[in-house]
């Protein structure tokens, strides 16, 4: 009787181990895979914000801009005597964006990509953004530096007044405001603090500083190109090919 009770208690307690055992494994294999999909996540967040931020950086450069030349055609207006000396002012003021689209790409185009951050209201804010950020680039920017011509548009005061950079830089006011709005949304919605996205780039930049070093300037890529070249004509001289 004892012995068959001893039997049964170590049968019991070899369950319980086994049971224990597979417990801890799948648990721990589910904190590691929740681990991991968290920190992905992260990452492709901080990356979208990081993208969006100097987006907005370029437009709320665009936007000043604008509101300058809409001060100069002011003082022109008051004064035209100062139209010859302040007209070559506007074509630097012209804005201009430059953005790639490879994070747009990525995050709108991989359902795994917006699985994984799992925030809809996140996801509908970026893709508004990069509607709004598409939209300011061809109808403000390229929409100025299209219709500005600095043979007519400067020709005389009177197309220079013409020229309506106000309607310009209301709309544009109006967009960047917007484009501001949507990222102080997505940070909050993702608890991203300026500090978090400012430390971001500059390991960004870094890296693409590490890159820079390591790889091989314009002036070392021409320098061999010609070295080849050299080669080349060398070859086809031993070779009578000339």
């Amino acid at each position: 009787m004892g012995s068959g009770l001893a039997t049964f208690k170590q049968f019991f307690l070899s369950i319980v181990a086994t049971s224990i055992s597979i417990a801890l494994t799948f648990g721990t294999a589910a904190i590691i895979d929740h681990h991991k999909k968290q920190k992905d996540k992260r990452e492709i967040v901080m990356m979208v914000v990081y993208d969006m931020s100097n987006s907005v950086k370029q437009f709320e450069r665009a936007d000043s801009m604008l509101h300058e030349s809409v001060k100069l055609q002011l003082k022109i207006a008051e004064d035209t005597s100062q139209f010859r000396k302040l007209k070559f002012n506007f074509p630097a003021l012209l804005p201009f964006v430059d953005y790639t689209e490879t994070t747009e790409r990525i995050f709108s185009t991989s359902i795994e990509t917006i699985n994984t951050v799992g925030n809809v209201l996140f996801t509908e804010n970026v893709a508004r953004f990069y509607q709004e950020r598409k939209t300011y680039k061809t109808q403000i920017c390229d929409s100025i530096r299209s219709g500005f011509s600095g043979e007519t548009t400067l020709a005389n005061v009177k197309n220079m007044l013409d020229f309506d950079f106000a309607f310009y830089a209301a709309i544009s006011h109006g967009m960047v405001a917007e484009m501001q709005h949507l990222i102080a949304q997505c940070q909050e919605m993702m608890n991203i603090s300026d500090e978090e996205i400012e430390n971001y780039r500059r390991a960004r930049q870094e890296m693409d500083n590490r890159a820079t070093v390591k790889g091989m300037s314009n002036v070392e890529i021409a320098e061999e190109v010609f070295e080849w070249e050299e080669k080349i004509r060398n070859a086809k001289k031993k070779l009578n090919l000339e």
